[in-house]
């Protein structure tokens, strides 16, 4: 007697990637609660395995639907924190001095120094949130600082050779 199998719903689209609704933030993928489409194998081993994201399937949808529904109006006290925190960041003059022989740096600066001066100005900020790169050199540079998916500062800051 031959049995058929039920067959797995396909839910991968014609550019053979997946759709998925991400659990929480995934840096170059997407914020928690978005719907995104990523290939098949970094779906499947990767964003599922650890956690970070489900399959997008129509009842997960209209779940999520229903919950951001809900989310909305307590989002919009989030963002308003959010402008807050950017209107003190952008009042700031940021001066950061570090050894240097010249122009050229001992050293570099990251986001882990910006972090921490923002720190010591009263304004606690994760360093995965900002963007700034390696900085070798004195001078003015600015730094991206996420806020929130919505409200993005360039913070401007100054690095000064110690004397």
């Amino acid at each position: 007697m031959l049995v058929s199998h039920k067959r797995e719903p396909n839910f991968y689209n014609k550019d053979n990637n997946m759709e998925l609704i991400l659990k929480q933030d995934v840096q170059n993928v997407g914020f928690k609660d978005d719907i995104v489409s990523v290939k098949a194998g970094y779906g499947r081993n990767f964003l599922i395995p650890q956690g970070f994201a489900q399959l997008a399937t129509p009842s997960a949808k209209k779940v999520l639907a229903e919950n951001l529904k809900q989310k909305a109006h307590k989002e919009a006290k989030v963002v308003a924190d959010a402008n807050k925190i950017a209107d003190a960041l952008k009042s700031l003059d940021i001066k950061i001095t570090s050894k240097a022989g010249g122009e050229k740096l001992f050293g570099s600066i990251t986001n882990i120094d910006i972090a921490a001066v923002l720190e010591k100005a009263g304004i606690s900020i994760e360093r995965k949130f900002i963007t700034s790169g390696t900085v070798k050199r004195t001078g003015k540079y600015t730094a991206s600082v996420r806020l929130h998916r919505d409200v993005v500062v360039e913070l401007p800051y100054e690095i000064v050779a110690e004397v």
